[in-house]
C-alpha cells in the first residue's frame, strides 16, 4: 500500500512538473528573456518535483511553492506579459499541507499560501488587484480551497480508520464471545459423558471383574475369556473417553497424544484378548500423518476389527495397512459366521461411520464379501487432496 501510494505522488508530481513548465515555457517570454525563463521553468520543476517528497516536507514546499510563483509572476510582468499559468503545484501543494500538516503549522502555510497568491497579484497590478473582491476570491480559490480539500480528505480518512476499527473490535468480540459460547457448550457436553456414560462404563468393567473372580476356576474358559475381554475394553473406553473429556474441556494434562496408526498394536491386543486373532501386515514405508488424519485412521481400523468381532466367526481377521506415495489403503477381511442366522445380518454395522470418516477427508470406502470372506477396504489420501 505505501508503495503504491508513493508511486503516485511520485505520477502526480511528473504530471504537476510538465504543466507548468510547459504552459510557463509557451507563453512567449522564452523569446524575449531565455536565460530568465530557463531558470524560472527550472525553478518550477525543482518545486513541483519536491510534491514526491515525504509528508513531513509538505510545509517546506508550499513556501517553495510560494516563491516559485512570485519569481514567475514578477518575470512575466516585467516583460510585458500577462500573469498566467498553470498553478498545477502550487494547488497540489495547498492540498498536501491541508491533509499532511496539523494544528497551527497547517493554518499557518495556509496563510502564507494566501498571502503568496495576494502578493503576486498586487505586486503585478492584475485586474484582481484594482477589485479587493476579486483579489478575495482568487486568494481564497487558489490559496484556501485546495487546503480545506486536504483537511476533508484527512479527516474523512481518520473516520472511516475509525469506523473500519470499531467493526474490527466488533468482530473480535463476536468471536471472543461464541469462543467462550463453545467453550461452555463443550464443557456442558463433557460434564454429561462423564456423568451418564463414564459411571455405566466403570460399572460394566467392574461387574464383569467380580463375576470373573466369583466364577473363579469353575468358569468355562471361553467365559473367563469374555468377560477378561470386557474388563480390558472397558478400561481402554474409559481411557479414551477420559482422553475425549478433556479435548472437550480443552485441555491434554496428561500431555497424551490421540492414538494413531502407530497405536494399533494395543489395539489388535485388545482384540486378541476377547478371543479374534488378528493377523496384520504393514506395507510401503510409513510416513508421517496430519494428527486429525491419523486419529481417523485409528478409528477407522477400531471399526473395522469391532466388525470383524461382532459379524465374522469370531476366530480369525487380517489387517492390512499399505502406505502408497499419496495414499493410505486399510483393508480388513474375515471369515463370514457360519450359522445361516448370524450370515443374514453379516454385513456389518458401523459402515456408515466408517464412510463418513474416510469421507472427511476425501476418502473411499469399499466392501462386500467373496465366497466366505467378507472385506472392508478405505482408501485416504495424505494430507486430504
Amino acid at each position: 500500500m505505501s508503495r503504491s501510494l508513493a508511486r503516485q505522488s511520485v505520477v502526480v508530481a511528473v504530471a504537476a512538473a510538465l504543466i507548468d513548465a510547459v504552459v510557463l515555457g509557451l507563453c512567449g517570454v522564452f523569446a524575449v528573456a531565455p536565460w530568465q525563463t530557463a531558470a524560472a521553468i527550472t525553478a518550477i520543476v525543482a518545486a513541483d518535483l519536491a510534491l514526491a517528497a515525504p509528508p513531513r516536507t509538505a510545509g517546506v514546499v508550499a513556501v517553495a511553492q510560494v516563491l516559485v510563483r512570485l519569481l514567475a509572476a514578477l518575470l512575466l510582468h516585467r516583460h510585458g506579459f500577462p500573469v498566467r499559468f498553470a498553478d498545477v503545484g502550487f494547488l497540489v501543494a495547498g492540498y498536501r499541507a491541508g491533509a499532511w500538516l496539523a494544528g497551527p503549522k497547517s493554518v499557518l502555510t495556509m496563510l502564507l499560501l494566501c498571502g503568496g497568491v495576494a502578493t503576486a497579484h498586487m505586486l503585478t497590478g492584475s485586474n484582481a488587484a484594482q477589485d479587493w473582491r476579486l483579489l478575495l476570491a482568487s486568494t481564497v480559490s487558489a490559496g484556501c480551497v485546495p487546503w480545506l480539500v486536504g483537511r476533508y480528505t484527512a479527516a474523512r480518512g481518520a473516520y472511516i480508520a475509525d469506523l473500519e476499527q470499531r467493526a474490527r473490535l466488533r468482530q473480535q468480540e463476536h468471536r471472543a464471545a461464541l469462543e467462550r459460547a463453545v467453550t461452555e457448550e463443550r464443557a456442558a457436553i463433557a460434564r454429561d459423558l462423564h456423568d451418564v456414560i463414564s459411571h455405566h462404563v466403570s460399572a460394566i468393567g467392574i461387574h464383569a471383574g467380580a463375576a470373573r473372580l466369583a466364577l473363579g476356576g469353575a468358569a468355562p474358559p471361553a467365559a473367563a475369556r469374555s468377560l477378561s475381554a470386557v474388563e480390558s475394553s472397558s478400561r481402554a473406553a474409559m481411557v479414551d473417553l477420559r482422553r475425549q473429556l478433556d479435548l472437550l474441556h480443552g485441555r491434554d494434562d496428561d500431555g497424551q497424544r490421540q492414538p494413531g496408526l502407530a497405536d494399533i498394536d494395543g489395539l489388535i491386543e485388545h482384540v486378541r484378548a476377547a478371543g479374534l486373532e488378528v493377523e496384520t501386515t504393514v506395507r510401503g514405508d510409513a510416513v508421517e500423518l496430519p494428527d486429525s488424519l491419523n486419529i481417523t485412521l485409528y478409528r477407522i481400523v477400531q471399526e473395522m476389527l469391532t466388525n470383524a468381532l461382532r459379524h465374522g466367526d469370531g476366530t480369525h481377521a487380517r489387517l492390512d495397512v499399505e502406505y502408497l506415495p499419496k495414499r493410505v489403503v486399510l483393508r480388513a477381511t474375515n471369515p463370514l459366521a457360519r450359522e445361516p442366522a448370524a450370515a443374514d445380518s453379516s454385513v456389518p454395522r458401523g459402515l456408515n461411520g466408517i464412510r463418513r470418516r474416510a469421507e472427511l477427508f476425501g476418502g473411499e470406502l469399499d466392501y462386500g464379501s467373496d465366497a466366505a470372506q467378507w472385506h472392508t477396504t478405505v482408501s485416504v489420501p495424505i494430507g486430504g487432496s
